[in-house]
């Protein structure tokens, strides 16, 4: 760095002692029999009394293997507990698009289908019918 200040010594510090603290801890892979990529949604719609935002996440897995996962607020507002559910599921699914196509660089094409699921069977009647309505075309 060109000019480095006090918060960036306290910062590599704070880094220093979180790695000291956590040598314990280990990431396992295992070798699994199946090689199925598999994501799961869901999402809490308008849970934070404060701000009515949803809560979302989701996570990914690669046969028995969890891979990546997330949980955050949603930058929006969701209308109904049937919009939040759709967003997240959008998110997991462009996720789990990424994950096939870098496993198609790496030589290692996946030749299943990848199984999203999502907890909130409105969210799943959109996602399966692509005409817009008059109460989905917001989304």
């Amino acid at each position: 760095m060109h000019d480095p200040q006090e918060s960036h010594l306290n910062a590599m510090k704070r880094v220093l002692r979180y790695l000291r603290g956590t040598t314990d801890l280990r990431l396992q892979l295992f070798r699994s029999t199946t090689s199925q990529l598999i994501a799961y949604s869901d999402a809490d719609w308008a849970g934070g009394p404060a701000m009515r935002r949803s809560t979302s996440g989701y996570c990914v897995n690669l046969g028995d293997n969890l891979l990546m996962w997330t949980s955050k607020r949603q930058d929006m507002l969701s209308r109904s507990s049937a919009e939040a559910e759709y967003c997240v599921a959008a998110n997991d699914v462009a996720e789990t698009s990424w994950i096939r196509n870098l496993l198609r660089e790496l030589h290692t094409p996946l030749f299943t289908a990848t199984l999203v699921y999502c907890d909130n069977v409105s969210g799943v009647y959109m996602s399966a019918n692509p005409i817009q309505h008059q109460h989905t075309k917001h989304i």
